[in-house]
Order: C-alpha cells, then sequence, then structure tokens
C-alpha cells in the first residue's frame, strides 16, 4: 500500500505492508504555487520515481491520501484546502487517473487518528480525540469505534473554531480560529507581535541574530526562562485547552493525543495542556482521560492513509 500525507509545507509517502509498517518513506515539498495545481503530478512522479528503483509496482494493492481542509471521503473531493489553494478539487479521481489503482481519501487529522488508534497511542480505544498541531491545526475524533466525518466532511474541524473573535484573520476568510493561535503559523505570529511590544526581550534577540523564527525557537526560550516566549505558550496552551476541553465535553474520550509538528516540544507542551484542561473540562471527564503525546509522530498521517486502503480493500 501506499500512504500519501500532504501537509502545507511537505508531503510526506510511505510504501507500507498489511500490518502497518512502514517499508520506505520519503517527503517531497508542497508546491502551493497556482493553487496547488502541480501538487498531484509532483507526488505521482515521485512516487514513479522511487517505484522504478524499488522494482514493486506489481505489489501495490492501492493509494491512500491525507488531505488537509474539508474532505469527502465518499467521493474524494476535497472541498477546501486553504493552506493548498484547493477548492472543490476530485484528489481521487486525478489520482486514479494517473496511477490506475484503487485510490482512497480522507481527512488528515481523522487519517493520523485512525493510524495512533491501529499502531499507536489510541491502543484501539473506542472513544479517542487526536489534535495536531503543525502548519494548521486539526483534529481527529473517533466515536464509538467509528471515525467521525459529519455531513459533507466537515466533522472536528477544532481548528475553524473561534477563539478569539478579535484575533488574527484565518484563510478560511474569518477571525479568529484557533489555526491562527495555536498552529506553528500562529504562534510565531504571536511571537512577533510580543517581539514589538517587547524589543530588549531574548526573543527579540534570537529574532534580530538570526533572521528569522520558528514555533520550536519560541518553546526552547521559554524553557530558558524567557518571559516574553513563555507568555505565548501559556496563552497558546491555555486556549489550546479551553478548546479540546469544550469538544471532550461533548465526546467524553478515553484518550486525548497530541500530535504533529507542535508536539515535537514534548512534555512540556503537554503538561501545559493538561493544566488547561483541568481548568476548563468537567472533573468526570477529565478522571477518565487519558491525555498522552502522538507515539507515530510525523508517520501517523501516512500509516493512516495505508489503513484506509487496508480497510477498504479487506
Amino acid at each position: 500500500m501506499i500512504g500519501i500525507d500532504i501537509g502545507g509545507t511537505t508531503i510526506k509517502i510511505g510504501f507500507i505492508n498489511h500490518d502497518g509498517k512502514i517499508l520506505y518513506k520519503w517527503e517531497i515539498p508542497t508546491n502551493i504555487g497556482n493553487q496547488g495545481d502541480s501538487i498531484v503530478d509532483d507526488i505521482w512522479a515521485s512516487i514513479t520515481d522511487r517505484l522504478s528503483k524499488q522494482k514493486n509496482e506489481s505489489e501495490i494493492i492501492g493509494i491512500g491520501v491525507g488531505a488537509p481542509g474539508f474532505v469527502n471521503q465518499q467521493t474524494g473531493i476535497v472541498y477546501e484546502a486553504v493552506n493548498i489553494g484547493w477548492k472543490n478539487f476530485n484528489l481521487r479521481d486525478e489520482l486514479q487517473r494517473l496511477s490506475n489503482l484503487p485510490v482512497f481519501i480522507g481527512n488528515d487529522a481523522n487519517l493520523a487518528a485512525l493510524a495512533e488508534n491501529w499502531k499507536g497511542s489510541g491502543n484501539q480505544s473506542k472513544d479517542v480525540m487526536l489534535i495536531t498541531l503543525g502548519t494548521g491545526v486539526g483534529s481527529g475524533i473517533i466515536a464509538n469505534g467509528d471515525i467521525l466525518n459529519g455531513t459533507n466532511g466537515t466533522a472536528a474541524e477544532i481548528g475553524h473554531i473561534i477563539a478569539d473573535p478579535n484575533g488574527y484573520p484565518c484563510n478560511c476568510g474569518r477571525v479568529g480560529c484557533l489555526d491562527t493561535i495555536a498552529s506553528a503559523t500562529g504562534i510565531v505570529r504571536q511571537a512577533m507581535d510580543k517581539i514589538a511590544e517587547h524589543p530588549n526581550s531574548a526573543l527579540a534577540s534570537h529574532y534580530q541574530k538570526h533572521g528569522k523564527l520558528e514555533a520550536k525557537d519560541v518553546f526552547n526560550l521559554a524553557q530558558d526562562g524567557d518571559i516574553t516566549s513563555e507568555s505565548v505558550i501559556n496563552r497558546t496552551t491555555d486556549i489550546l485547552g479551553f478548546m479540546i476541553g469544550s469538544a471532550a465535553t461533548i465526546i467524553n474520550p478515553s484518550q486525548i493525543i497530541i500530535g504533529g509538528g507542535v508536539s515535537k516540544a514534548g512534555e512540556p507542551l503537554l503538561e501545559k495542556i493538561k493544566k488547561s484542561l483541568r481548568k476548563y473540562t468537567l472533573p468526570r471527564i477529565n478522571d477518565c482521560c487519558e491525555v498522552k503525546l502522538s507515539q507515530l509522530g510525523n508517520d501517523a498521517g501516512i500509516i493512516g492513509a495505508a489503513y484506509l486502503v487496508k480497510s477498504n480493500l479487506n
């Protein structure tokens, strides 16, 4: 099986067996120019190149793809993926046309949730919530053993719940979505505002020295005691805890898993989210819910995409 995870920055691709073991994986940059019109061609060209070297094309039974945004799993249409420019894009048909293989499409966070529950932190639980903190904020929810897709593929889009009505504009066209705060991009944006307010901070010095700033820099500086960076992280995790806790009150999960690139901040990030959850969530919900980091990390997307193939072809 081929698993593909399309992100706003990179596209991860892997050859995966029926047991969920990654046989080979790599990534390519996401070309978002011209509304992402070259992405599918880039993916297939890269796969074709790898297959020609691996000599195992005949073993591929299907392709699974996780795409960001609003995805209809039944039709394979990506209604909108604001971070890469797609609108009403028939991803399944385009990739089937190139590959002549069965193709199955799902929301990237939903597939990561399936992967974590299959091979990672979820332990095959019936009620699981995965939050992915990357270029955007996504979530996948498994309720009573089934992934929640919703009527038109928009269920569990926690990144587009408004967290601050007076906040930053979001790519979806609204203002103050969680995406604009808790994503890697949102953390950097908050930090840049703080630099303007506190030009003598360690955060400002880091930016002046390196000429750029990443979310991991803000976390590292906060860990080193920079008060300005810590204020950014505290606000981010407080809002995250509030939003996740609100969703958990509806879903009542046994597992909340934090994944995505930002989760590489590790236990310090997790502890702050847990603290915020205790602050905003009913004790009865907290008492039965374990909050943990993703085990699969950046591999969750491609493993979940392979699981989609496995579950549809078995």
